[in-house]
Protein backbone atom coordinates (compact mmCIF):
# COMPACT_ATOMS: atom_id res chain seq x y z
CA UNK A 1 0.00 0.00 0.00
CA UNK A 2 1.10 3.47 -1.08
CA UNK A 3 1.44 5.34 2.70
CA UNK A 4 -0.32 9.08 1.42
CA UNK A 5 0.53 11.72 4.46
CA UNK A 6 -1.16 15.27 4.67
CA UNK A 7 2.18 16.80 5.43
CA UNK A 8 0.92 20.58 5.96
CA UNK A 9 -1.56 19.93 3.05
CA UNK A 10 -4.96 18.77 2.33
CA UNK A 11 -4.95 14.67 1.75
CA UNK A 12 -6.85 14.96 -1.58
CA UNK A 13 -3.74 17.01 -2.61
CA UNK A 14 -1.21 14.64 -1.74
CA UNK A 15 -3.22 11.89 -3.67
CA UNK A 16 -3.32 14.30 -7.06
CA UNK A 17 0.82 14.88 -6.53
CA UNK A 18 1.28 11.13 -6.60
CA UNK A 19 -0.77 10.29 -9.62
CA UNK A 20 0.77 13.52 -11.61
CA UNK A 21 4.46 12.21 -10.36
CA UNK A 22 3.35 8.54 -11.69
CA UNK A 23 2.25 10.65 -15.07
CA UNK A 24 5.23 12.80 -15.50
CA UNK A 25 7.65 9.44 -14.41
CA UNK A 26 5.62 7.24 -17.64
CA UNK A 27 4.59 4.93 -15.14
CA UNK A 28 0.98 6.20 -16.46
CA UNK A 29 0.75 6.74 -20.20
CA UNK A 30 -1.72 9.35 -22.03
CA UNK A 31 -4.68 7.79 -22.78
CA UNK A 32 -4.21 4.83 -20.16
CA UNK A 33 -7.10 4.08 -17.64
CA UNK A 34 -6.03 4.83 -14.30
CA UNK A 35 -7.72 2.70 -11.53
CA UNK A 36 -11.25 2.89 -10.24
CA UNK A 37 -12.23 5.45 -7.25
CA UNK A 38 -12.29 2.30 -5.08
CA UNK A 39 -8.90 1.39 -6.34
CA UNK A 40 -7.37 4.12 -5.80
CA UNK A 41 -8.91 4.07 -2.27
CA UNK A 42 -7.24 0.41 -1.36
CA UNK A 43 -3.70 1.97 -2.80
CA UNK A 44 -3.64 5.23 -1.03
CA UNK A 45 -5.56 3.92 1.80
CA UNK A 46 -7.93 6.85 1.75
CA UNK A 47 -11.72 7.43 0.76
CA UNK A 48 -13.82 7.57 -1.94
CA UNK A 49 -14.55 11.25 -1.04
CA UNK A 50 -10.57 11.81 -1.35
CA UNK A 51 -9.66 10.15 -4.49
CA UNK A 52 -12.99 11.50 -6.10
CA UNK A 53 -11.25 15.48 -5.12
CA UNK A 54 -8.15 14.13 -6.36
CA UNK A 55 -9.27 13.38 -9.42
CA UNK A 56 -12.02 16.30 -9.92
CA UNK A 57 -8.40 18.36 -9.21
CA UNK A 58 -6.53 16.77 -12.11
CA UNK A 59 -9.21 16.88 -14.71
CA UNK A 60 -9.48 20.58 -14.24
CA UNK A 61 -5.99 20.94 -14.96
CA UNK A 62 -6.46 19.00 -17.76
CA UNK A 63 -4.10 16.31 -16.73
CA UNK A 64 -6.85 13.58 -16.67
CA UNK A 65 -9.94 13.77 -18.82
CA UNK A 66 -13.30 11.14 -18.13
CA UNK A 67 -15.22 9.20 -19.93
CA UNK A 68 -18.92 8.57 -18.98
CA UNK A 69 -19.19 5.13 -17.71
CA UNK A 70 -16.47 3.75 -18.87
CA UNK A 71 -13.35 5.61 -16.82
CA UNK A 72 -11.03 7.95 -16.11
CA UNK A 73 -7.88 8.55 -18.34
CA UNK A 74 -4.82 10.19 -18.72
CA UNK A 75 -4.73 12.85 -20.66
CA UNK A 76 -2.70 12.93 -24.20
CA UNK A 77 0.51 14.34 -24.02
CA UNK A 78 -0.31 18.44 -24.38
CA UNK A 79 1.28 20.65 -22.31
CA UNK A 80 -1.51 22.51 -19.62
CA UNK A 81 -0.53 26.30 -19.99
CA UNK A 82 -2.62 28.03 -17.44
CA UNK A 83 -4.16 31.51 -17.44
CA UNK A 84 -3.30 32.65 -13.81
CA UNK A 85 0.29 33.13 -13.78
CA UNK A 86 2.76 35.00 -15.44
CA UNK A 87 6.04 32.25 -15.98
CA UNK A 88 8.59 31.99 -19.38
CA UNK A 89 7.99 28.89 -21.19
CA UNK A 90 11.33 27.60 -19.81
CA UNK A 91 10.40 28.17 -16.12
CA UNK A 92 6.67 26.65 -17.20
CA UNK A 93 8.17 23.70 -18.57
CA UNK A 94 10.41 22.64 -16.05
CA UNK A 95 7.18 22.72 -13.35
CA UNK A 96 5.76 20.11 -14.94
CA UNK A 97 8.64 18.06 -15.63
CA UNK A 98 8.88 19.11 -19.45
CA UNK A 99 12.68 19.18 -21.04
CA UNK A 100 12.81 22.42 -22.82
CA UNK A 101 15.59 23.46 -25.16
CA UNK A 102 15.48 26.16 -27.90
CA UNK A 103 17.04 27.18 -31.21
CA UNK A 104 17.47 30.71 -31.71
CA UNK A 105 16.94 31.17 -35.44
CA UNK A 106 17.31 34.88 -35.54
CA UNK A 107 18.93 37.67 -32.89
CA UNK A 108 19.75 41.50 -33.80
CA UNK A 109 19.22 44.66 -33.10
CA UNK A 110 16.47 46.18 -35.11
CA UNK A 111 14.48 49.55 -35.32
CA UNK A 112 11.03 50.08 -33.86
CA UNK A 113 8.45 50.31 -36.58
CA UNK A 114 4.95 52.34 -35.69
CA UNK A 115 3.51 49.12 -34.75
CA UNK A 116 6.52 47.94 -32.28
CA UNK A 117 7.25 51.72 -31.20
CA UNK A 118 3.27 51.32 -29.53
CA UNK A 119 3.28 47.80 -28.30
CA UNK A 120 6.96 48.84 -26.26
CA UNK A 121 6.38 52.20 -25.61
CA UNK A 122 8.75 53.51 -27.37
CA UNK A 123 9.94 56.04 -30.35
CA UNK A 124 9.77 55.33 -33.60
CA UNK A 125 12.90 53.94 -34.64
CA UNK A 126 14.35 53.02 -31.13
CA UNK A 127 16.19 50.22 -31.03
CA UNK A 128 14.43 47.39 -30.38
CA UNK A 129 15.84 43.53 -29.31
CA UNK A 130 14.66 41.05 -31.71
CA UNK A 131 14.90 37.20 -30.66
CA UNK A 132 13.08 34.36 -32.69
CA UNK A 133 13.28 30.91 -31.20
CA UNK A 134 12.33 27.27 -32.11
CA UNK A 135 10.68 25.78 -28.62
CA UNK A 136 11.01 22.22 -28.21
CA UNK A 137 9.23 20.27 -25.48
CA UNK A 138 11.30 16.52 -25.08
CA UNK A 139 12.80 17.18 -28.18
CA UNK A 140 9.36 17.70 -29.81
CA UNK A 141 9.32 21.11 -32.05
CA UNK A 142 6.53 22.98 -30.14
CA UNK A 143 6.23 26.74 -30.72
CA UNK A 144 7.90 29.24 -32.75
CA UNK A 145 8.04 32.13 -30.52
CA UNK A 146 9.32 36.41 -31.81
CA UNK A 147 9.87 38.26 -29.07
CA UNK A 148 11.09 42.41 -29.33
CA UNK A 149 12.48 44.10 -25.97
CA UNK A 150 13.43 47.67 -25.58
CA UNK A 151 16.80 47.72 -26.18
CA UNK A 152 17.19 50.68 -22.94
CA UNK A 153 16.02 48.19 -20.73
CA UNK A 154 18.62 45.36 -21.35
CA UNK A 155 21.52 47.01 -22.99
CA UNK A 156 23.73 44.08 -25.14
CA UNK A 157 21.65 41.50 -23.98
CA UNK A 158 22.44 39.41 -27.15
CA UNK A 159 26.06 39.68 -26.66
CA UNK A 160 26.51 38.43 -23.23
CA UNK A 161 23.83 35.78 -23.26
CA UNK A 162 23.04 33.07 -25.00
CA UNK A 163 19.29 32.02 -25.55
CA UNK A 164 19.37 29.01 -26.81
CA UNK A 165 21.05 27.62 -23.44
CA UNK A 166 19.55 30.71 -20.93
CA UNK A 167 15.98 31.46 -19.94
CA UNK A 168 14.79 34.85 -21.43
CA UNK A 169 13.02 35.99 -18.31
CA UNK A 170 15.42 34.30 -15.99
CA UNK A 171 18.23 36.91 -17.62
CA UNK A 172 16.35 39.73 -17.57
CA UNK A 173 15.12 39.36 -13.96
CA UNK A 174 19.30 38.52 -12.74
CA UNK A 175 21.06 40.56 -14.74
CA UNK A 176 19.47 43.61 -15.38
CA UNK A 177 16.77 44.40 -12.50
CA UNK A 178 13.82 43.66 -14.87
CA UNK A 179 11.57 41.06 -13.82
CA UNK A 180 8.50 40.62 -15.37
CA UNK A 181 5.30 41.36 -13.11
CA UNK A 182 2.10 41.27 -15.25
CA UNK A 183 1.13 40.65 -18.47
CA UNK A 184 -1.96 41.47 -20.91
CA UNK A 185 -2.48 37.99 -23.33
CA UNK A 186 -4.62 37.52 -26.43
CA UNK A 187 -5.27 34.43 -27.69
CA UNK A 188 -6.08 33.09 -31.57
CA UNK A 189 -6.36 30.15 -33.87
CA UNK A 190 -5.41 30.26 -36.95
CA UNK A 191 -3.88 27.68 -39.83
CA UNK A 192 -0.29 27.48 -40.02
CA UNK A 193 1.38 28.32 -43.08
CA UNK A 194 3.14 26.27 -44.97
CA UNK A 195 6.72 28.16 -43.36
CA UNK A 196 5.31 27.17 -40.60
CA UNK A 197 3.94 23.55 -40.68
CA UNK A 198 7.58 22.53 -42.11
CA UNK A 199 9.32 23.85 -38.54
CA UNK A 200 6.94 22.85 -36.47
CA UNK A 201 6.55 19.86 -38.11
CA UNK A 202 3.09 19.57 -39.24
CA UNK A 203 1.28 17.60 -41.67
CA UNK A 204 -1.40 20.39 -43.73
CA UNK A 205 -3.64 21.66 -43.14
CA UNK A 206 -2.94 22.08 -39.52
CA UNK A 207 -3.79 24.70 -36.55
CA UNK A 208 -1.58 26.40 -34.54
CA UNK A 209 -2.10 28.74 -31.69
CA UNK A 210 -1.40 31.87 -31.62
CA UNK A 211 -0.39 34.12 -28.57
CA UNK A 212 0.22 37.57 -28.19
CA UNK A 213 1.10 39.06 -25.49
CA UNK A 214 2.56 42.59 -23.59
CA UNK A 215 4.73 42.10 -20.48
CA UNK A 216 5.20 44.69 -18.08
CA UNK A 217 7.67 45.88 -15.02
CA UNK A 218 6.21 46.38 -11.97
CA UNK A 219 6.44 50.18 -12.87
CA UNK A 220 4.02 49.35 -15.81
CA UNK A 221 6.77 50.38 -18.05
CA UNK A 222 6.29 47.33 -21.27
CA UNK A 223 9.68 44.71 -20.54
CA UNK A 224 8.56 42.32 -23.85
CA UNK A 225 6.33 42.31 -26.63
CA UNK A 226 5.82 38.81 -28.09
CA UNK A 227 3.86 36.71 -30.56
CA UNK A 228 4.29 33.01 -30.31
CA UNK A 229 2.67 30.18 -32.71
CA UNK A 230 2.15 26.77 -30.92
CA UNK A 231 1.36 23.29 -32.02
CA UNK A 232 -2.38 23.35 -31.13
CA UNK A 233 -2.00 19.33 -30.50
CA UNK A 234 0.69 19.49 -28.01
CA UNK A 235 -1.04 22.29 -26.20
CA UNK A 236 -4.13 23.09 -23.90
CA UNK A 237 -4.99 25.94 -22.76
CA UNK A 238 -6.39 26.16 -18.93
CA UNK A 239 -8.57 29.07 -17.34
CA UNK A 240 -10.47 28.95 -14.00
CA UNK A 241 -13.71 31.45 -14.20
CA UNK A 242 -16.22 32.63 -12.38
CA UNK A 243 -19.89 33.90 -12.85
CA UNK A 244 -19.60 37.49 -11.48
CA UNK A 245 -22.49 40.35 -11.95
CA UNK A 246 -21.67 43.93 -10.96
CA UNK A 247 -25.03 43.77 -9.46
CA UNK A 248 -23.57 41.98 -6.71
CA UNK A 249 -21.74 44.94 -5.16
CA UNK A 250 -24.70 46.69 -4.68
CA UNK A 251 -27.66 46.48 -2.18
CA UNK A 252 -30.93 47.31 -3.35
CA UNK A 253 -33.38 48.82 -0.94
CA UNK A 254 -36.81 49.42 -1.44
CA UNK A 255 -38.62 52.45 -0.42
CA UNK A 256 -41.99 53.25 0.05
CA UNK A 257 -43.46 55.43 -2.48
CA UNK A 258 -44.04 58.62 -0.95
CA UNK A 259 -47.65 60.30 -2.74
CA UNK A 260 -47.46 63.87 -3.66
CA UNK A 261 -50.30 66.87 -3.70
CA UNK A 262 -50.81 68.77 -7.00
CA UNK A 263 -52.25 72.40 -6.84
Amino acid sequence: MTEITQAGKALYQAVADSLMQQIQNGELQPNERIPSESELGTIFGVGRNTVRHAISDLVNQGVLRTVQGVGTFVADARYVKTAEYLYGMSQEMEMHGVEISSRVLQAELIEADAFLARRLQLQLGAEVVFLYRLRMMDGVPTGLERAYLPHELCLNILDEHDFSKESLYGVLSTNYGARPDHAEQEIEAKLATDEVARMLELEQPAVVLVFHRSTHLADGRVIEYVDSELRADRYRFNANLRLHSPLNDFVFERRPVKATEQD
